[in-house]
């Protein structure tokens, strides 16, 4: 301490203690309460200040409180020694029922021993190290927030800000010592790491400091934070300015014990600080404006920039405040006990024999149960610590002002506002200002000027088959392993997008299983291993893979056999059985329309129903072959007929295409179909030495003994051709260059199941994989990652061009159904308007028919049918025109033999006709033929009268019926 501050602080000191020697309103002796501090440090000062403040404020608020609090202050002056000393001088001979303080860490974790021997409650506003706590000294309360608690908020920034290597800044005592295992372990849940320590000593030289920075700068990782007591901060500062390293592309964070006290240590520009939140009152306003005005008062060389409450003083406010908070309500006959401790075994200074006090254990119950709403914010102690709300994330400007950019919960973790939900907007915090005044946020990584390159481990040689995949080559000028293909190509790219410098170098590894590969990858004998590796479950328990730069499957290629067929009904083979059946009962049913439209007015299409079934299928069937020679009559049939032959015709022409093919055309098939073919055969599977198929198809069952293992993409070739293995089954990329190499007469399978691809492994842990894993996706996105696959692979369907072959398959119904609708549609149709006229011609005996009441209802109904099955006379075939002669050939007895004749009297055309044709000639050329002509209707019409003109000679009957003889 300064000469001349000495008399000022010691006139202090010896009026608190005469002030508080003062009896109290009531009456009621005082409540003793141990102050040790450092009185020459900040803290110390800001305690100084703030502790009697804090007691004058409460008991203005509460005049009428039951006990008054005397506080006795001692100078530890940062001595662990000292602050035992005076911690057993205020409990034995000075009556102390509670100590506030000690004011370090170590000091609090040696009283708080002592304390809890002797059961005085401890309340510390300053020790923040979690090498003391209440779990370790029952009466040990930290009225402050532990260091431990702001660790997840240096994780939460390194994630947010992409920092992957974190170096922790700290002073090698308990203070700093103890809070890097928590910094470690947080940083480690969010995927970085600490690659070194700097640790420094509390009474660290200039030059040493400046030393251990000049050892950093030259270090790749560029992202620092900061822990220690605001004098060694001072140099650290001071040293890593001299050293360049508040430069941009630098990254700084100070931890809360240093935001607090901005004005003592005076960091550069950029530097990202962590402070506790502190919510805004009216009350806060006022005690500061008080609380700087007394602070200059009581410290006349202090600097205004000090004269800031910090975190430090409102703990020590609210930690002051619960104490005379815990007094007044503890009971008269709790404070009326003497002060000190009683059952005490030897004297004052054998720390085994210290008696106990007799109202402590009331007293720590009290201060524990104390709430308020203090300056600090809601002051509620959990399991005797300081329950943890926000703490507040500033950005260090010029003049250590600070600036807020966001904040940090447990809950939600950084926002840029309290109380705003997890908005878009709020999330993230607000634009930083970095050393050097520069706003590009820093990598946290650069090329180092010293430092081990990562060892990557390439397996080799490679077969030549395979070096698209991987390949390496021993450059014999540089003695340097040389690495090339698709593989090398992904990982170079990935690390090119990396945001920082990733040196490495490649290390060439005999060929092994990729088992063994992974496993001394998880041991730490290489820092990753960059090959074809597939990512598997068992695999994943030795280290850490990226995504899959490289989707993949399991496949099988067999070789293409001509499966033409040679047997005596390959005809049958170019139509599917629905479409053969359907064509079929289309056959039939055509035919059937057909008769239906011309058995009425067409003789073809008549006679007995044997004769007419005959022809019905005759006519259907023979469109097929365009042969069928009955002459139509009717439009309608013709109609229907036409659109029938364009069907016939479409489906000969497909029929003999399709046949065509099947008995010309090679058929190459795969001479095994699928997977279940292959479990059932007994042919040998060929697979890749080293691979892990031969454990996975172990494991579904497949028998060990037909897997046979092969290094060379060319071995595979001769195997299939030999028939020394029926099949191959690999992973895609594998297929897909063996397809590439070998694309006749072989083709591949369907994949029936998905790997997890090809990644990269690292040793678990690794912050390597989330940022290569980042790197992968944005090539997967882009079109690089295309490129590259095709420079390697080719084209994706150039072999599948290649190895294609034709094939024919059987016509099907669904390729057909759309004509059979329309002849179908076409042929309904035309019978419809076909029955339409039949019933609008008959209509007037059709209604006699069904009016008439003699008769049963079938013989009506078979009347009605005897009319349909009738000849139309009326038709154009059937009308007889007067043709003006005989006709010759005709004899007597055909006349005769005739069911009727129509005859005239000089002998006009008679119409003949039986059930297959019709007949018409002439009788008689003595006298010309009347005009007009007589038609008779068919025979068994007996209900119609005819009258007919008998010939001069007096022949015929009067039933119409004659018989005309020849001249």
């Amino acid at each position: 301490m300064a000469a001349g501050r000495a008399p000022h602080l010691l006139f202090l000191l010896v009026f608190i203690d005469l002030a508080s020697l003062l009896p109290t309103s009531q009456g009621q002796p005082p409540v003793t309460v141990g102050l040790i501090i450092d009185a020459g440090s900040p803290v110390g000062r800001i305690a100084t200040t703030t502790i009697p403040m804090a007691l004058d404020d409460f008991y203005a608020a509460y005049p009428n409180s039951s006990a008054r609090v005397r506080v006795l202050t001692h100078d530890s002056g940062g001595d662990v020694v000292a602050a035992a000393s005076a911690a057993l001088q205020l409990m034995t001979r000075q009556g102390a029922r509670v100590i506030l303080g000690p004011q370090s860490s170590v000091e609090s974790a040696f009283v708080a021993d002592l304390a809890t021997r002797a059961e005085v409650p401890v309340v510390s506003f300053s020790a923040t190290s979690p090498s003391v706590s209440p779990s370790a000294a029952r009466f040990f309360v930290r009225a402050a927030l532990s260091d431990a608690a702001q660790a997840g908020a240096i994780a939460a920034l390194a994630t947010y800000f992409g920092w992957r290597r974190v170096v922790p800044i700290y002073q090698d005592d308990d203070y700093g010592a103890a809070f890097v295992p928590f910094l470690v372990d947080a940083l480690t849940a969010a995927r970085a790491e600490v690659p070194y320590r700097c640790a420094l000593p509390a009474a660290a030289s200039k030059d040493a400091v400046a030393a251990a920075m000049y050892q950093l700068e030259s270090e790749q990782t560029r992202t620092f934070v900061v822990h220690t007591r605001p004098a060694l901060a001072a140099l650290v500062f001071a040293a890593a300015v001299e050293a360049g390293m508040m430069a941009e592309g630098y990254a700084w964070v100070i931890t809360d014990g240093l935001t607090g006290l901005l004005g003592s240590i005076h960091p550069p520009q950029g530097v990202i600080g962590l402070v506790p939140h502190v919510p805004a009152s009216p009350q806060l306003r006022d005690v500061r404006r008080r609380w700087a005005h007394k602070f200059l008062g009581d410290h006349r060389d202090a600097e205004p920039a000090e004269a800031e409450m910090g975190c430090y003083a409102l703990w020590a406010y609210d930690a002051a405040w619960a104490v005379a908070s815990a007094a007044g309500r503890l009971s008269r006959g709790d404070l009326s006990a003497p002060p000190g401790l009683v059952g005490g075994k030897s004297g004052p200074t054998d720390f085994a024999g210290l008696g106990k006090s007799r109202s402590g254990e009331k007293f720590l119950v009290a201060i524990n149960n104390t709430k308020f709403e203090g300056l600090g914010g809601k002051f509620e102690l959990v399991h005797g610590e300081l329950a943890v709300s926000a703490f507040r994330v500033v950005n260090i400007m010029d003049n250590a002002k600070e600036r807020a950019i966001g904040f940090w919960t447990p809950q939600d973790g950084l926002h840029r506002h309290l109380g705003r939900g997890a908005s878009a907007s709020n999330r993230g915090l607000a634009p930083v200002i970095w050393p050097g005044e520069s706003t590009v946020l820093p990598t946290g990584w650069t090329q180092p000027t010293s430092g081990r390159k990562l060892q990557v481990a390439v397996p080799g040689p490679v077969d030549p088959g395979y070096w698209p995949i991987m390949h390496l080559e021993l450059d014999p000028a540089t003695n340097r392993t040389v690495a090339g293909g698709f593989v090398i190509e992904v990982f170079e790219a990935a690390v090119r997008l990396l945001p920082y410098a990733l040196p490495f170098e490649y290390v060439l590894v005999p060929s092994m299983p990729y088992d063994n590969l992974v496993e001394k990858v998880g041991l730490g004998a290489y820092d990753a291993a960059v090959a074809d590796i597939t990512i598997t479950a068992d695999r994943s328990r030795h280290v850490d893979f990226t995504l899959p730069y490289m989707s993949s499957g399991i496949s099988m290629v067999v070789p293409m056999r001509d499966q033409r067929s040679k047997h005596a009904w390959v005809f049958l083979n170019p139509l599917s059985y629905d479409l053969w059946l359907v064509s079929f009962v289309f056959f039939i049913f055509t035919g059937f329309a057909v008769w239906v439209l011309e058995h009425r007015i067409n003789d073809e299409f008549r006679g007995p129903p044997s004769n007419q079934i005959g022809t019905l299928l005759y006519f259907g069937f023979s469109t097929l072959v365009f042969a069928h020679r009955e002459n139509l009559k009717s439009n309608l049939a013709r109609f229907a007929v036409v659109v029938w032959v364009f069907v016939v015709l479409i489906l000969q022409s497909s029929y003999t295409a399709s046949l065509t093919s099947m008995l010309t055309v090679p058929q190459l098939e795969p001479a095994i179909a699928d997977y279940g073919a292959l479990w059932q055969s007994t042919e040998k599977v060929g697979i890749m030495n080293h691979s892990f198929m031969r454990a996975a198809m172990t494991r579904s069952g497949f028998p060990q003994s037909r897997l046979v293992p092969y290094r060379a993409a060319q071995s595979f070739h001769e195997a299939l051709l030999n028939g020394t293995i029926g099949a191959i089954v690999d992973e895609t990329p594998y297929v897909r260059l063996f397809l590439k190499a070998y694309c006749d007469n072989f083709t591949t399978t369907a994949q029936t199941n998905r790997t997890g691809g090809f990644g990269f492994a690292f040793p678990k842990g690794s912050p390597y994989v989330a940022d290569l894993s980042r790197a992968i996706l944005n090539l997967t996105e882009s079109d690089e990652m295309s490129n590259i696959e095709r420079k390697w692979f080719g084209d994706a369907e150039g072999c599948a061009d290649l190895g294609s072959q034709f094939t024919s398959d059987s016509l099907s119904f669904g390729s057909f159904w759309g004509l059979f609708l329309i002849t179908g549609g076409t042929s309904l149709l035309c019978c419809a308007v076909h029955l339409a006229t039949f019933l609008v011609a008959n209509r007037h005996r059709i209604q006699k028919l069904v009016s008439t009441s003699h008769g049963s209802w079938r013989d009506r109904l078979w009347k009605l049918l005897k009319l349909l099955d009738d000849k139309d006379l009326s038709s154009h075939t059937f009308r007889i025109k007067d043709c003006g002669g005989s006709v010759a050939g005709r004899s007597a007895n055909d006349a005769a033999a005739s069911p009727a004749v129509v005859h005239n009297a000089s002998g006009s055309p008679v119409s003949v006709s039986n059930h297959t044709h019709m007949i018409e000639w002439s009788v008689g050329t003595a006298s010309p033929a009347p005009a007009g002509e007589i038609e008779l209707a068919a025979g068994g019409q007996a209900e119609e009268e005819v009258d007919v003109a008998r010939n001069p000679d007096g022949s015929g009957d009067q039933n119409g019926r004659g018989h005309q003889t020849s001249n």
